[in-house]
């Protein structure tokens, strides 16, 4: 149930791979919050209403992980921009402060953000996101998420991985989306992540 914030209570406990609603928080009352529970998963609308989400099962870490990871070893060898994990927020033109799974921008977009703006959520669109669906997570939230937040922001490539379905949803800055079937597949960072591939059989469970 939504509840009224109160911008003395800083702490909050959130039932495992639930979500709870908080009707309003300035961004100042948001940033303090998530300073004070680093533990969870915290996302402001453009409206101000704010979403707590606890952490994630294993299964969904353990995709999550792949996919930080192999980004972040790309970004290394290549040197075109910064990596980010699910820690990192964006404040979005839309107002809203958003987080993906994993996310990437070129350094261009790095080097033009004032050392100050890096040291929170700052003003600044990732050009490639990932998000990974958990097994609480409802599919049409999550697309309208990638197609409304995500790409009408201005992010140029987007990966939805549904493990559960083996599905692999790809939204472009043209409007366009794939839908990817199985996880034999090999998803191509495009002109956005030049050269970098990820490999849905990473995904697939070991015995």
């Amino acid at each position: 149930m939504p509840t009224k914030h109160d911008a003395h209570i800083l702490e909050i406990n959130v039932a495992p791979e639930k979500e709870l609603h908080i009707l309003y928080m300035s961004e100042k009352e948001f940033y303090d919050f998530c300073a004070a529970n680093p533990e969870l998963r915290v996302e402001r609308e453009k409206d101000g209403k704010v979403i707590v989400m606890s952490p994630v099962g294993l299964t969904s870490s353990i995709v999550e992980n792949e996919i930080s990871s192999e980004l972040r070893n790309w970004n290394k060898q290549t040197k075109l921009g910064k990596a980010f994990n699910a820690s990192g927020g964006f404040k979005l033109p839309d107002g809203s402060i958003k987080a993906a799974d994993a996310a990437w921008m070129t350094k261009a977009k790095w080097k033009a953000l004032p050392p100050f703006e890096r040291k929170k959520f700052s003003r600044v669109v990732p050009d490639f996101v990932a998000e990974v669906r958990s097994t609480t997570d409802a599919l049409k939230k999550l697309k309208t998420k990638m197609e409304d937040t995500w790409i009408e922001n201005g992010v140029r490539l987007a990966w939805l991985i549904d493990p559960s379905e083996q599905k692999t949803y790809v939204y472009r800055i043209d409007g366009s989306i794939e839908v990817v079937n199985g996880f034999e597949h090999i998803l191509p960072g495009e002109d956005v992540l030049p050269g970098f591939e990820f490999d849905l059989s990473l995904l697939l469970e070991d015995d």
